[in-house]
C-alpha cells in the first residue's frame, strides 16, 4: 500500500516564509481565530486524519468500488464511518461563515486540507468535495429560507451536495439542456431530466444530498440564455428541516469508469422533483459558475495532491530498489547493486515530480490567498486586484496543475518500473484517478479558450497587465542580486515575451477568430510554466536568505528543485510559443471529411 506523510515542512515554508500568511491572516476579519498555533494545530490534525484514517481505505475504495441495490448507493466499505469522524471533526465548516454555523476560518486553510485529502483519497474527498460548492452558490444567490433550509446542514456536513449540469445529449454546452422545470403548488417546481456525471449523486454517508440542478423553465429564451437553477434535495425538508418525504430523484445507475472507483458516479433521473429556483429566472447559469469556479480550484488541488503521493512513493521506492551500478562507480559497493535513485533519469523523473508539487503548492497557496482576500477582505483596490487576478489564475490552477499531475502520475508508474503497473503498488491507481481531472469541471481545452479568450482577449490584456507588472516589479527589485541572477534574467524575459505572444495572438485574431482557439491550449500552457518560474524565483530569494539557518538542507534543496525547474522544465515554454506562433492555419487545413484516412468519417 502506498504511503504518506503531509509535507507540513514545505506547506509552512510557502505559507510563512514566501507569502507571510501570519501577517495575511492578521489583516483579514476575524483574523485572530486564524493564529499561528490554531494553524499548527490545523496542519497537524489533517495530516494525521488524512494518513491514518483516509490513506488505508484508498486501494479498497478502488477495489470495491461503489453498489447500486435497490435503487441506493452505496459507498465502499469503511468510507461512511471516515466522514462521520470527518464531520464530528469539524472539517466540513472550517472556512464557512460563523453566521451558517461555520467556524469562519480563512479559505485557504480548507484548501491545504484539501491536499491531503486528494493525496491520500480522491475518491472519498469528493463526497464533501462538492458540498462547498454547492453551499457557495445558495449563500450568494439563495433565498434566506433556502439558506436556513439547506446551508446550515451543508456547513455542517449532515447532508451533501451536487452539481447536476451534464445530459446524455450535451456536456460543456450547456444551451442545449434538455431538463424542463414546470410550475407547481406556490413557489415550487416539477424538475424532469436526466442528468449524467454526477459526481456524489447518491450515497449512504450523509442523511440528505442537496442537487443543485440546471434545467429550462417552460417560457425559457433558447441556448444558454435560458438556463434557471434550482435547488433540489433527494428528501424534501419536514416542518423541522430534517429529511421528510423522498423526493422524486433516483439515481437510475452507475457509471464504470477508469479511476476514482471509491466516488460513486451516477446517472440522475428526475422524474418531476419538487425543487426550487435559485436567484432569478433563466439567470442559473452565472449562479452556477459560483460553484464551478469553486470546483475549478477543486480540482487544480486533486492534481496536485496525486502528484505529491506519486512523488512520495517514487523517492522511497527509488532509494530501496537496487539495480545496475551507478556509471561513474559503485555507489553502495557493499550492496549487490546500487539503488537506482542513484542514475540520472530516475532522478530526471524523481525531480520533475518534485519540482511540479513544490511549484503547484506554490501556485495553489498563492491562489488561495487571493481567495481569502475575495471571500472576507475589505472593499477596495486590493479586493478588485485579488479579484482579477484569482479570475486570471484559476484556469491555470485547474487545467495546468491537472496536466503536469497527469504527467507525474505516469512518471511515477515509471520510477517503479513493472512493478508500477501492478495494481499493489498503488500508483497505476494514481495515474487512473489523474486522468479524469483533466476531464471533469472543463476539459483543458475549455479552460483554456476560458484563460485566453475570456480573461485576456476580451479584457484586452488588462487581467493579464495585473500580473506581468507583478512580476516585472520582482525582477526589477532583484536585478542586482547576485544569488537570483540564474532566475531573473530569464524570467524577466519570458514575462515580456508573454505579452508579445499574447499581442500576436491577439492580432491574428481580429481577422480569423480560429486562432484563438489554436493558440489556447499551448498559451496556458506556457502560462503555467512562466507562472511556476516566477513562483520559484520568490521561493529562490527566500531560500537563498535562509542558507546559514540550522535547516540548511532544506533551503539548499529548495534551491537546487528551483535550478532543476530552470534548466529542464522551463524551457518547454519556446517549443509552446513556437507552436502558437504556428499559427491555426495547419490545423484547419485538412477538411473535417478527409484526414487521410481514405474514406469519408
Amino acid at each position: 500500500m502506498p504511503s504518506y506523510q503531509a509535507p507540513l515542512r514545505d506547506l509552512r515554508f510557502v505559507m510563512d516564509e514566501m507569502f507571510d500568511y501570519p501577517s495575511h491572516y492578521a489583516a483579514l476579519p476575524n483574523g485572530d481565530d486564524a493564529s499561528p498555533d490554531v494553524v499548527s494545530a490545523i496542519l497537524e490534525e489533517g495530516a494525521r486524519f488524512t494518513r491514518d484514517v483516509l490513506l488505508p481505505l484508498n486501494q479498497s475504495g478502488d477495489e470495491e468500488g461503489c453498489r447500486l441495490e435497490g435503487g441506493e448507493v452505496k459507498a465502499p466499505q469503511g468510507f461512511k464511518e471516515a466522514y462521520q469522524q470527518y464531520v464530528e471533526g469539524g472539517w466540513p465548516s472550517l472556512a464557512a461563515d460563523v453566521e451558517h454555523g461555520g467556524q469562519g476560518l480563512p479559505h485557504s486553510l480548507a484548501m491545504v486540507l484539501s491536499e491531503m485529502i486528494c493525496a491520500t483519497n480522491l475518491a472519498w474527498g469528493m463526497y464533501p468535495g462538492l458540498s462547498h460548492g454547492a453551499a457557495d452558490a445558495l449563500r450568494h444567490h439563495g433565498t434566506d429560507e433556502q439558506k436556513a433550509t439547506y446551508l446550515t446542514k451543508l456547513v455542517e456536513g449532515v447532508w451533501t451536495g451536487t452539481m447536476c449540469l451534464t445530459e446524455p445529449h450535451c456536456g460543456t454546452d450547456l444551451g442545449l439542456i434538455k431538463t424542463r422545470a414546470e410550475p407547481g403548488e406556490g413557489d415550487a417546481f416539477a424538475i424532469t431530466g436526466t442528468k449524467i456525471f454526477i459526481s456524489a449523486g447518491d450515497h449512504n454517508l450523509a442523511e440528505n444530498i442537496v442537487h443543485l440542478v440546471l434545467a429550462k423553465l417552460p417560457d425559457a429564451p433558447e441556448g444558454s440564455k435560458g438556463i434557471s437553477l434550482f435547488v433540489v434535495p433527494k428528501f424534501l425538508p419536514d416542518a423541522q428541516g430534517n429529511p421528510g418525504e423522498r423526493n422524486g430523484v433516483s439515481c437510475g445507475s452507475l457509471e464504470h469508469k477508469m479511476g476514482i472507483h471509491g466516488n460513486a458516479t451516477c446517472v440522475m433521473n428526475f422524474d418531476g422533483a419538487i425543487g426550487y429556483l435559485v436567484g432569478p429566472p433563466n439567470k442559473g447559469l452565472a449562479c452556477m459558475f459560483t460553484m464551478m469556479n469553486a470546483a475549478r480550484l477543486g480540482v487544480g488541488i486533486q492534481g496536485l495532491g496525486l502528484m505529491e503521493a506519486s512523488f512520495q512513493n517514487s523517492l522511497s521506492y527509488a532509494r530501496d530498489r537496487l539495480q545496475m551500478r551507478a556509471l561513474s562507480g559503485p555507489k553502495a559497493p557493499e550492496k549487490v547493486a546500487d539503488p537506482i535513485i542513484v542514475h540520472p533519469d530516475v532522478r530526471r523523473m524523481l525531480l520533475t515530480q518534485k519540482a511540479f508539487a513544490e511549484g503547484g503548492r506554490m501556485l495553489v497557496l498563492y491562489a488561495a490567498q487571493l481567495l481569502d482576500v475575495v471571500e472576507q477582505g475589505k472593499l477596495g483596490e486590493e479586493k478588485e486586484r485579488a479579484e482579477t487576478l484569482l479570475g486570471l489564475l484559476t484556469p491555470i490552477v485547474k487545467a495546468f496543475l491537472t496536466e503536469i499531475g497527469f504527467e507525474c502520475t505516469n512518471e511515477g508508474v515509471q520510477v517503479f518500473g513493472g512493478h508500477g503497473f501492478i495494481k499493489e503498488w498503488g500508483m497505476e491507481q494514481l495515474v487512473r484517478d489523474a486522468r479524469i481531472t483533466r476531464l471533469y469541471e472543463g476539459t483543458t481545452g475549455i479552460q483554456a479558450l476560458d484563460l485566453l479568450g475570456r480573461k485576456v482577449l476580451m479584457s484586452q490584456g488588462e487581467s493579464l497587465k495585473v500580473f506581468t507588472k507583478e512580476i516585472h516589479k520582482f525582477c526589477k527589485s532583484e536585478a542586482d542580486n547576485p544569488a537570483l541572477k540564474e532566475f531573473v534574467e530569464p524570467l524577466s524575459k519570458l514575462n515580456a515575451e508573454w505579452g508579445e505572444l499574447t499581442m500576436g495572438v491577439g492580432m491574428k485574431a481580429m481577422q480569423e477568430r480560429e486562432e484563438v482557439g489554436a493558440a489556447s491550449v499551448d498559451y496556458l500552457m506556457y502560462s503555467g510554466y512562466v507562472t511556476l518560474a516566477y513562483l520559484f524565483a520568490r521561493a529562490a530569494r527566500q531560500a537563498s536568505a535562509s542558507l546559514d539557518s540550522d535547516d540548511k538542507a532544506f533551503y539548499a534543496a529548495k534551491l537546487n528543485t528551483a535550478r532543476f525547474y530552470y534548466q529542464r522544465l522551463l524551457p518547454r515554454t519556446k517549443a509552446h510559443a513556437q507552436m502558437m506562433r504556428a499559427g491555426a492555419e495547419s490545423l484547419m487545413a485538412i477538411s473535417s471529411e478527409d484526414f487521410g484516412l481514405g474514406f469519408e468519417i
